[in-house]
């Protein structure tokens, strides 16, 4: 039997797939969270085999979410299934040991296939994503730069990036200033703006 956690915060949606994959009779749903920040604690509670997870999750967004299921719960194959088809985000999804990565448009019986296979140890990857991923990442920006950014687009202020990454606040500031020159931006708004857009943050 193949457990499944499912982590989607729209309830009307989340009640849908769970009843979609249960009326499989080798699937077996063993948890569902609204909030990202409930998928750790609830994946080492079930021990899921395969984890679906939405990105846009409060809390802690998906992609988040399969980077720390992989070290807390080794054994937990995670599927990205989401709205947002970027190429960024597969790319994203990929660095955070994520096995999979669809989008919510498809089939339902694509969708099971996808929970088995990668119950069975594969990957399975929306194949126009796969393509659109292969193109150049991020312009030039080094991966601190892109973690700055990504600190500062969650809302931190540079006082509080330093202190978690252990820098001074004007070295944060400075990254920032060159991530807007990179960017092309007008201002580090629109610099989240583009990043955002691009699925790099």
């Amino acid at each position: 039997m193949i457990r499944v956690l499912i982590a989607e915060d729209l309830h009307m949606l989340r009640r849908a797939l769970v009843a979609l994959i249960e009326l499989e009779p080798d699937i077996v749903v063993v948890a569902e969270v609204g909030n990202g920040g409930e998928i750790v604690a609830k994946a080492e509670e079930t021990r899921p085999d395969v984890a679906v997870l939405d990105i846009d999750l409060p809390g802690k967004d998906g992609i988040s979410a399969a980077a720390a299921l992989h070290t807390a719960v080794p054994n937990c194959r995670t599927l990205i299934l989401t709205s947002l088809s970027r190429p960024g985000n597969l790319r994203r999804a990929v660095e955070a040991h994520a096995s999979g990565f669809l989008l919510k448009d498809i089939e339902p019986d694509r969708l099971i296939a996808a929970i088995r296979a990668l119950a069975r140890g594969e990957r399975v990857v929306d194949p126009t994503l796969a393509m659109a991923a292969l193109e150049p990442a991020a312009p030039t920006l080094t991966a601190r730069e892109l973690q700055v950014l990504r600190l500062a687009a969650e809302g931190e202020e540079a006082a509080q990036i330093a202190a978690r990454l252990y820098l001074s606040a004007g070295t944060v500031r400075n990254y920032l200033t060159t991530v807007v020159t990179k960017l092309d931006a007008r201002n580090r708004v629109d610099a989240m703006r583009i990043a955002r857009e691009a699925g790099w943050i």
